[in-house]
């Protein structure tokens, strides 16, 4: 499938960058920052085996065994925004 895109996603205190990774190494191996979004940003929510995000105006797709991920990220980014009074 030449048009998937395999993105990795870290969320630090803050910004959440995402990253392109190659095809080959199914998103181990981060190459590029395409681009880095607010930490205010709301993941979620996400529901099913696979779960839509939209990052950088594109749909990408999660598994399930990262919705904890997800969910702590968004709990961390409704702090920030409360505590920076956003």
């Amino acid at each position: 499938m030449f048009w998937v895109k395999y993105r990795c996603v870290m969320v630090t205190q803050d910004a959440i960058d995402v990253l392109e990774s190659s095809k080959l190494s199914g998103g181990a191996q981060p190459q590029l920052l395409p681009g880095t979004l607010p930490r205010r940003t709301q993941l979620g929510p996400v529901s099913g085996r696979w779960g839509q995000l939209n990052l950088l105006g594109e749909r990408h797709w999660v598994h399930k065994r990262f919705y904890p991920q997800i969910a702590e990220a968004d709990r961390e980014a409704d702090r920030y925004s409360r505590t920076a009074g956003i």
